[in-house]
């Protein structure tokens, strides 16, 4: 695959993050010995626990200098290590094209979904792609090899936002679709029915996977820096209206900041690794606090 192939693929930035690990918060559950807790005991080389031999066990396992202290049969358990697989969920309505003076929302869903795949696949762990608007819901397995990502890539590529949020009915697809915990990361401006988004996210809890949310947001939509009377177009129904921003300032303020405070709300009770990013936002320490921060305390 050319380096010049997508341009929202930064090579140099990804060499840079490369000895960052991404990891999961939970435990995992995959199909190949990987870097990555599981809730089953396995044989790896971190030691769990003892506990008394039971007729059946693997002789193998006996520690016989417990036996030689105690003068009892004790097996030794390992964590089990396993692969991660992640499903990133872009939001690809209407309103997820707004740009007010940089990329767009999508554009910079596109990078970030891009760049973490990459970094997945790299350390050995499966990526895959979720794409939703109202009509479409198109998927992109995960899978481990390096070829798979040109698939995730050319999806990202052909992204074109329009219509209405398809992102609840997508988590719940997700939720009931994935038999194995997995790491879900969405990208959404999150313009939907925060009561059903919570029972989305709940869902998705429920099944023990693993959620981050990268809420993007314009820094217009944010600051709402608008100096003259304005036509204001909803990208994904086709309304509009027209207003004088500096009258509708405080109102939309107020508005603004109790969707967001909701959307937190919401994110916390189920447990989602929640995070506003306005679309000004550098990507590469964006990333590295991301990942650094997804690093088990002690490690």
């Amino acid at each position: 695959m050319s380096h010049n192939a997508y341009e929202f693929l930064d090579h140099e930035l990804l060499s840079r993050l490369g000895s960052l690990p991404v990891e999961s918060r939970t435990a995992m559950i995959g199909n190949v010995a990987g870097r990555h807790a599981s809730p089953h005991r396995g044989s790896s080389v971190e030691f769990a626990e003892y506990r008394k031999y039971v007729p059946g066990d693997d002789t193998r396992r006996l520690d016989w200098k417990a036996f030689a202290r105690s003068d009892r049969f004790y097996i030794k358990e390992f964590e089990a290590d396993t692969n991660l697989r992640a499903y990133f969920v872009v939001d690809a309505s209407g309103s997820m094209a707004f740009a007010g003076k940089g990329e767009s929302k999508v554009a910079y869903a596109r990078r970030l979904a891009a760049s973490l795949s990459y970094l997945m696949v790299n350390q050995g762990d499966a990526a895959g792609l979720s794409v939703c608007t109202e009509k479409v819901h198109l998927e992109v397995p995960p899978s481990r090899r390096p070829a798979h990502l040109q698939r995730i890539f050319k999806t990202l590529a052909s992204l074109e936002p329009e219509g209405e949020t398809g992102l609840v009915a997508a988590l719940h697809e997700i939720a009931e679709k994935i038999g194995q915990r997995a790491f879900v990361v969405i990208l959404s401006d999150l313009f939907t029915d925060t009561g059903e988004l919570s029972e989305a996210l709940q869902h998705l809890r429920y099944r023990k996977h693993d959620i981050s949310v990268f809420h993007l947001m314009d820094p217009q939509e944010l600051n709402f820096d608008f100096e003259r009377p304005h036509r204001f177009v909803d990208l994904e129904d086709g309304t509009a209206l027209v207003a004088e921003p500096s009258l509708i300032a405080d109102e939309y303020h107020a508005a603004l900041d109790d969707f967001m405070r909701n959307v937190r709300a919401k994110c916390n009770d189920a447990t989602a690794d929640y995070q506003l990013v306005a679309t000004d936002t550098a990507l590469e320490p964006l990333l590295r606090e991301f990942l650094i921060n997804r690093i088990p305390k002690g490690r």
